[in-house]
């Protein structure tokens, strides 16, 4: 099992690290413009492997496609990160060209691979790699959905003072501020519904903070973050690699599912060896159908950005 993760920044090279210390894969490779950065990250996680008992091998190249050759899977987390006061949507008209550069080189020397976008905005990166390379729909996938749902399971935590681990709940929609639709109406602890812990009040602050998870990390680090990024990736890197079957919310492109065509938005999917395997069709409130609709509008209109 071979995964390229391009983008030694904190985002990759956190994936990166996630990845070597579940020690289901044979090899990662980190891939970065910067002469030597990525070396040096690799360097830097190959000298943990003794302290963190993994055998992954780590391996960094700059600009070196040639050295990702037949990868299972590859990870796009390059582009120019968000800075505080930054929509993911502002980071377009810099990330497409590179993200469609970076596709087309992966798939150049991987044709069988399947490609996990990260890039912001996520959802539009996704939608431009499938117009750009012509893979088919289950091997492209956009991962904000993941980390989204994380971070709304830890408010739903946090407002009801229970271990995580009791936590299960899920956030669709875009990838983005205004975009996220965290189903509250589906969210549990223990399998009891969350309403029955938190008032109307206090649950929908948790959706509100959910929503700008992102954008309050980036007000207290100056930049993106990366823990919780690059853990997001590296359990849907595993789920593939290990064929899984396991659900999470993703960017996918859909033709009709949810009543949305030609465009990729994060719904529930299942994941393995195939990548998207099948697309979960769960049932919503009108408020959560009415959110998810206006989610999709948004992301049309950053899509229509595109020069495709």
């Amino acid at each position: 099992m071979k995964v390229t993760v391009v983008g030694a920044g904190a985002v990759g090279a956190s994936c990166a690290e996630y990845i070597a210390i579940k020690n289901f894969a044979s090899e990662v490779v980190l891939l970065d413009i910067k002469e030597g950065y990525a070396e040096g990250k690799a360097m830097d996680l190959m000298q943990c492997a003794s302290l963190n008992a993994f055998d992954t091998k780590i391996t960094g190249v700059t600009n070196n496609y040639g050295k990702t050759a037949n990868s299972d899977i590859c990870v796009i987390t390059s582009g120019i990160p968000r800075k505080p006061g930054m929509t993911r949507e502002e980071l377009i008209g810099i990330n497409a060209g590179i993200v469609k550069t970076v596709a087309s080189s992966l798939i150049e020397h991987s044709p069988n691979t399947i490609i996990i976008v990260v890039s912001n905005p996520m959802d539009t990166m996704t939608y431009l790699v499938h117009k750009s390379t012509g893979l088919p729909k289950n091997k492209i996938i956009g991962m904000g959905g993941a980390l989204d749902s994380a971070r709304f399971k830890y408010r739903l935590a946090e407002a009801m003072e229970a271990p995580i681990s009791d936590i299960d709940g899920m956030v669709i929609g875009g990838h983005s501020d205004t975009g996220m639709v965290p189903l509250t109406s589906h969210a549990t602890r223990n399998s009891v519904k969350v309403s029955e812990f938190l008032s109307l009040d206090r649950l929908n602050q948790v959706k509100e903070d959910t929503k700008v998870g992102g954008a309050t990390l980036t007000k207290l680090l100056g930049t993106s973050a990366w823990y919780a990024p690059g853990a997001a990736v590296s359990g849907l890197v595993q789920a593939i690699a290990c064929d899984q079957k396991k659900m999470y919310p993703c960017s996918t492109l859909l033709d009709g599912e949810y009543g949305l065509n030609d465009l990729c938005i994060g719904v529930p999917v299942i994941l393995g060896k195939n990548g998207i395997e099948k697309i979960v069709d769960v049932p919503l409130s009108d408020a959560e159908k009415a959110h998810l609709q206006q989610s999709a509008e948004g992301v049309k209109k950053t899509n229509g950005l595109l020069d495709l």
